[in-house]
Formats: C-alpha cells, structure tokens, sequence
C-alpha cells in the first residue's frame, strides 16, 4: 500500500504540469492563482482559435513533421548500417571509430552552429528549405551506439548460419538482424522524434519564411511579437504547447508496451 501510494503520488505530480497546461488553455481569463488550476467555470476553445489565426496550426505543425520525419528516416537508416557494421563486421580501426562516435556525443550541439550554418546555408544554399533543417539531425550518434549495442547481442551463429548459406551482409542485415530488435529501432524513434520536434535554436536561425518554420518557431514568434497585444496571451500560448505535445504524449503512450527486449536467443536451435 505504501509503495502504491508513493507511485500515485509521483505519477500525479509528473502529470500536473501537463493538466495545468490543458485547463489553462481552455480558460477565457488568465489565472495564475493556485486557484486557476481548478476552474469551475468560463471554459473555452478562444485560445486556440486564437493561435491558430496567428500563426496557422496546421501549417506549422506539417513543417514540423516533415522535419521530424526526416530526421528520423536518416537516423533509422543511417544508424542501422553504422551499427550493424561496428557491431558484426571485421575492419580495421573499427575500434577507433567507434570511439570517435563516442567523442562525439560529448560535443554540444551550439558549438557545431557557426559552421553549420555557413555551410548549409552559404554553401548549400539550403536556406528556408526542409532539407537544410534535416541536414544537421540525419545522422545520431546516439542511435548509432544503440544499434551498435543491440546487435553485439544477437548471437554470432544466426550470421554464421546466414553466410554459409551465401546470404550477403546486407540480406542478412534485412532477414536476419532487424527483426530481432525491433525494440531498439522503436527507441530509436521515439527519442529521435523529440528532439527535432521540439527543436527551436537550428530551424530559427535557418527559416525567415514563417510559410516554412516549424510549430515551436511559430510559437516563439507568436510569444515575441504578437502576445502583447492578444487578448488572453498567455491562454493562446498554452493552447499551441497543447498541440505542440500532443503528438509527442501519443506517440509514447502509444508505443509504450514495446519498449520490451525479445527472447533474441530464441532464434538459435539446440
């Protein structure tokens, strides 16, 4: 009982913020009181009226899934040949390279701005494109290090077994490999998922046409240069936080029960 009760608690603490967010998008008048938290009346839908004739919901939240999307196709795709290959194949210096994929997640990200953005934008010429925002989150270390260590865990016999047979690397890559850990691959996006979707810094300073910038640069300029003269700005911003995190909160709540390791080594006989 004591244990279940710690667990309500915390979990209802987790998710007051997210109420609080909700209720407060719903109110007609501001009210940052305790009180505000538990209305009893003056609901309304204004608030996102109100966003969305700003800065168009639907517009900004397509730009944000082609950026999300995108970034996670080239994680996925890129992360799984990297780690199939650091994992299960023989070269040398695969050592030293996987230490340099590891040296490079201690780089933060605002150091790689300036000459990302010279050569995106300069030399690409990749301004206020989909593309130039995708460019930079491709490619995740990360994801790299988690395929890499998923597939360290199959058993060597299944590529043993594959390559008598004559199947190429990348036949059993496809076959034999990516069935057996589809949890990592579902990790993988998910986590790849939110940081391009609630990015601001990068597509703020490579899209100046609001036509292409993403939902949480739209609400950046919605709360700079319009909430002043709104008449509830706080309510319109938490209505655009609400359709900022909706997608994000059902997607792990849809997801959730995968987040479970297979019986890999069930894929060996005797």
């Amino acid at each position: 009982m004591l244990r279940t009760t710690a667990l309500v608690a915390f979990a209802l603490a987790f998710l007051f913020p997210f109420y609080y967010m909700f209720i407060g998008s719903l109110q007609a008048e501001p009210d940052t009181s305790p009180a505000g938290a538990f209305p009893t009346g003056g609901l309304t839908l204004d608030n996102y009226r109100e966003i969305n004739t700003e800065i168009n919901l639907l517009r900004s939240l397509l730009n944000s899934g082609i950026f999300t999307g995108g970034a996670i196709l080239g994680t996925v795709v890129f992360g799984v040949l990297a780690g199939y290959a650091l994992a299960q194949l023989s070269f040398r210096g695969r050592g030293a390279l996987f230490g340099l994929v590891l040296l490079v997640q201690v780089v933060p990200f605002q150091l790689l701005l300036i000459p990302l953005y010279v050569l995106i934008v300069r030399g690409y010429g990749l301004a206020d494109s989909y593309l130039g925002m995708i460019l930079p989150f491709a490619i995740n270390t990360t994801a790299v290090f988690v395929f890499r260590q998923f597939f360290l865990q199959l058993p060597a016999d299944l590529f043993a077994a594959a390559r008598v047979d004559g199947a190429s690397e990348l036949r059993i890559l496809w076959s034999v490999a990516l069935p057996l850990v589809r949890p990592a691959l579902l990790t993988v996006v998910l986590l790849t998922f939110i940081g391009p979707w609630n990015e601001f810094l990068w597509p703020f300073l490579i899209t100046k046409q609001t036509d292409m910038q993403p939902l949480a640069v739209s609400l950046a300029n919605y709360l700079s240069n319009v909430a002043a003269r709104a008449a509830n700005p706080y309510g319109a911003i938490l209505a655009g936080a609400c359709v900022l995190a909706a997608p994000a909160v059902a997607l792990f709540i849809a997801f959730q029960k995968h987040f479970t390791s297979t019986n890999i080594g069930s894929g060996v006989k005797g």
